[in-house]
C-alpha cells in the first residue's frame, strides 16, 4: 500500500492570528515548502454524518483575493461533485451560482472603491 503525506504548518502571530500558511507533499516534485495565503480543508465523518472543516487565512490575505478564491474554489467543487455523482444538471446549477457569485462580489467591490 502506497503512502502520501500532506503537512500543513501555520505561523501565528502572539494573538494566534494566522500569518504564513506552509504546506507540502510527500509525492510533490516541489523541492520546497509551498506558500498559501488561505486554506479550506474538510473531511467526513462518516459515523456522524458530518462534515468537520478548517478554514484558515493569512492577516495580508486581501478582500479581492478570497473573493476569487471562493469562486475557484465553488468551481472546483462543483467539478468534483459532478465526478463523484455524474450530477451534470445540479453541477451546472453550482457553477451558475459561483458565477452569479463573483459577479456580485466583484461588483460589490468596485461600489466600494467608488466610495472611497
Amino acid at each position: 500500500m502506497q503512502k502520501s503525506t500532506i503537512t500543513i504548518d501555520i505561523i501565528l502571530d502572539p494573538n494566534k492570528i494566522p500569518e504564513q500558511i506552509n504546506w507540502e507533499a510527500s509525492d510533490s516534485n516541489a523541492e520546497m515548502k509551498q506558500k498559501a495565503k488561505a486554506m479550506c480543508l474538510a473531511f467526513w465523518d462518516g459515523a456522524d454524518k458530518s462534515a468537520l472543516r478548517i478554514d484558515l487565512w493569512t492577516k495580508d490575505m486581501m478582500v479581492d483575493e478570497m473573493g476569487d478564491f471562493f469562486y475557484q474554489m465553488m468551481m472546483t467543487m462543483a467539478d468534483t461533485f459532478q465526478r463523484a455523482t455524474k450530477q451534470d444538471g445540479l453541477t451546472e446549477e453550482m457553477k451558475v451560482f459561483a458565477k452569479d457569485f463573483f459577479k456580485k462580489f466583484r461588483d460589490a467591490q468596485i461600489k466600494d472603491q467608488a466610495a472611497n
